[in-house]
């Protein structure tokens, strides 16, 4: 009786969670539980949920990718810069950011393929050249329209109106980074559970001598992890810098924890045990609800970083608990 009590609780707790905060907010404040207010929760979680994703990537293939955040960060100020400073037709200002992204995966995974440098201390290194990468490339400042240049002239361009629609638009009434978080989450769990190389990728995780001796191409499925990692936070750099309508520096440094806390709920959802996209989402969500419900309580800012890292704690907990249950 008690294990099924511990293994109920372990599947349906983050959701039981969830809902529980739900009601607890919609109680205390009546304006909670509106469209307006949970389309706004979804549009607030849709970059963290992206560089979440990233984080799942390399989680699955038994890594950790600590440069998302930074990648975030570099990319905002990237895209912006290509319109505002280089006046780059749309499809660049997209692609460009990406690739990017991309490049940065190639450099981590170089370095933990290759050079066999354990994966914290490989993405904690790239972690720190990218956040001077993207502050000296923007001298320190933040990229907005028009802004001053260092030759005393001004910025000769502007963020365009189709690219800012990606981050405040709205479709059918839905805002559109919701639209693209979804899709990004739905494809995602399609390529991981229906596909080969989405296979491929859980078992490298799982045992990688296993998985060589199998006939896994193991180097290039992890390659293929942390390229994806690294497209995934451009992705969300772009999204960002569409939401808020130019390139902050530093914009993605407190997105790393919020993203690791989403990515260790989700192990928990529905039992699942192991990093997987649906998991990660309901985690962005739960985290979601708390920042947004504490913030129509008029909970002070700084009190924030004490709920994340309660809700990491909390997650890391029933995980490892159950792990360990489970192997005794």
């Amino acid at each position: 009786m008690k294990t099924r009590i511990l293994d109920a609780s372990y599947k349906y707790g983050a959701l039981a969670v969830i809902i529980a905060v739900i009601l607890f907010f919609t109680i205390v404040d009546p304006y909670f539980f509106t469209y307006d207010n949970l389309t706004d929760i979804l549009r607030s979680i849709s970059i963290v949920t992206l560089v979440a994703i990233g984080v799942t990537f390399s989680l699955i293939v038994d890594g950790f990718d600590l440069s998302v955040g930074s990648t975030v960060s570099l990319t905002t100020v990237i895209t912006a810069s290509l319109m505002v400073w280089f006046q780059l037709p749309l499809v660049w200002v997209i692609v460009i950011p990406i690739v990017v992204g991309i490049v940065i995966g190639l450099l981590n995974s170089f370095l933990i393929v290759n050079i066999r440098i354990p994966d914290l201390l490989a993405t904690l290194g790239t972690m720190y050249i990218i956040g001077g990468v993207h502050k000296t490339y923007t001298q320190g400042f933040s990229v907005y329209n028009h802004m001053p240049l260092p030759d005393g002239t001004t910025a000769p361009g502007t963020l365009n109106v189709s690219f800012l629609w990606l981050g405040q638009g709205k479709l059918a009434g839905i805002p559109v980074p919701v639209i693209i978080m979804i899709l990004a989450v739905a494809a995602v769990h399609i390529f991981l559970n229906y596909t080969r190389w989405g296979r491929f990728l859980y078992v490298t995780g799982g045992n990688q001598e296993a998985a060589r001796l199998s006939g896994v191409p193991v180097r290039k499925v992890k390659t293929a992890a942390y390229i994806l990692a690294g497209a995934f936070s451009a992705l969300a750099g772009i999204l960002y810098t569409a939401r808020v309508g130019s390139g902050q520096i530093d914009a993605g440094s407190p997105l790393l924890m919020e993203a690791v806390a989403a990515v260790f709920v989700g192990f928990s959802v529905f039992g699942a045990g192991k990093p997987n996209v649906i998991g990660t989402f309901f985690g962005a969500v739960l985290i979601g609800i708390l920042l947004n419900g504490l913030t129509m309580l008029n909970l002070p800012y700084y009190a924030f970083d004490i709920i994340k890292g309660v809700v990491l704690v909390f997650a890391l907990a029933i995980t490892f608990i159950h792990l360990y249950r489970r192997k005794g």
